[in-house]
């Protein structure tokens, strides 16, 4: 009987032990959602991995594709692909209103999302396929023209549309 009480007391502790291990280390590498107070309305650092896309929820990794949405509050929401960019903003009260930077691959700086130039067959996170430049390239879309042919479904995440893109090799 005391062998049982002991194996018991084991198991206990032992599963005691590690649960305190795994809710110490979630508490101590939370991922960052939103980020007030941005006044300045200024584009944000993104600690790769450790910050969240707002739209999917998963952790931003490469910001090749990354947008940065920020309301008249100074709220500052955080994106690894336009289009869920796009997706997450087509909602909100703010949208007209909203500060938008984004990733430029030509430059590799953030730029105005709303000045930028699309193109609509890029390798993205979530397979979208907007990428920004900074500069017109060929083929490239405004900011409008990538977010309703988003909202329509008019991306590369849609394979009857991916198919038309890639058979007429990335042309609009």
């Amino acid at each position: 009987m005391k062998d049982i009480l002991l194996k018991v007391l084991f198991v206990v502790v032992f599963v005691f032990v590690i649960g305190f291990i795994i809710v110490s280390n979630h508490n101590s590498s939370k991922t960052v959602v939103v980020v007030e107070g941005n006044m300045e309305k200024k584009p944000l650092n993104i600690v790769l991995g450790l910050y969240q896309d707002s739209d999917c929820g998963m952790n931003i990794d490469d910001i090749t594709y990354a947008s940065q949405v920020i309301s008249p509050e100074g709220k500052t929401w955080f994106f690894h692909d336009h289009g869920g960019m796009v997706n997450w903003l087509k909602n909100k009260t703010f949208k007209n209103e909203a500060i938008i930077w984004v990733m430029a691959i030509d430059t590799k700086e953030w730029i105005d999302g709303r000045k930028a130039f699309y193109t609509v067959n890029e390798n993205t996170p979530m397979y979208y396929g907007f990428g920004a430049y900074s500069q017109p390239k060929e083929n490239t879309i405004d900011f409008q023209t990538m977010s309703e042919r988003m909202l329509r479904g008019e991306n590369m995440s849609n394979p009857v549309y991916a198919k038309v893109i890639k058979a007429n090799n990335g042309n609009n």
